[in-house]
């Protein structure tokens, strides 16, 4: 057995590096075609290169795969695996489905809307449009049962730079309840999830 190595010391490693954008997320796809037509035919994404293989690069594990990419406007991408199985992507059984989703930007809110009715025509249930304060949103769901969200902001750069110089603080206070309520919880005194600090949606609490 190996031991684990001991990480060596901060000041000797190199700076991290410059991450630029995303350049693309990955998901399983039922089916290829199904999928293009989805991306590029109704959202207006292009498909922009494919890579085909018996064999996965990072593993060596036996395979098959199509690996196919759609490309947004910045340069990044969102890809798909059709493994040939013809099976579509289970989601996680202990996560609501709204939680895991991916997000894309457009330029306004009346192109939101207009997203909205183009889907709408096509079959596709949307919800939204949807007021986050700093920004607008749809969201609907892929043939694959991925959940998409459509943003267009709307608050400005001095609005964003003021909440980031309070999100570190935000997180910490959070992060210190965490560790309180998983004392209690470990002694039996609590059993509910861990609520925020804040609400910041206040319009949506029940009464």
């Amino acid at each position: 057995m190996t031991a684990p190595q001991t990480p060596a010391p901060t000041a000797t490693l190199p700076a991290p590096a410059a991450i630029q954008q995303l350049h693309h997320y990955a998901y399983k796809a039922r089916d290829a075609e199904e999928t293009r037509h989805f991306y590029e035919d109704i959202l207006g994404l292009p498909l922009y290169h494919i890579i085909q293989s018996d064999y996965v690069p990072s593993t060596g594990e036996y395979c098959p795969y199509t690996h196919f990419f759609f490309r947004l406007q910045d340069g990044s991408f969102i890809a798909f695996f059709d493994l040939g199985d013809d099976v579509k992507p289970e989601p996680s059984p202990n996560t609501p489905l709204w939680v895991n989703h991916i997000a894309f930007r457009v330029n306004t809110v009346q192109e939101l809307e207009d997203t909205k009715a183009r889907l709408q025509a096509h079959g596709v249930e949307v919800l939204g449009v949807t007021d986050h304060h700093i920004f607008k949103s749809i969201y609907f769901f892929d043939p694959n049962g991925i959940r998409l969200e459509l943003a267009a902001q709307v608050a400005n750069e001095e609005q964003m730079a003021k909440d980031s110089t309070v999100a570190h603080a935000r997180l910490k206070e959070w992060t210190a309840r965490k560790e309180q309520w998983r004392k209690e919880r470990a002694e039996g005194k609590v059993a509910a999830p861990l609520k925020p600090q804040q609400n910041d949606r206040p319009e949506f609490a029940r009464g």
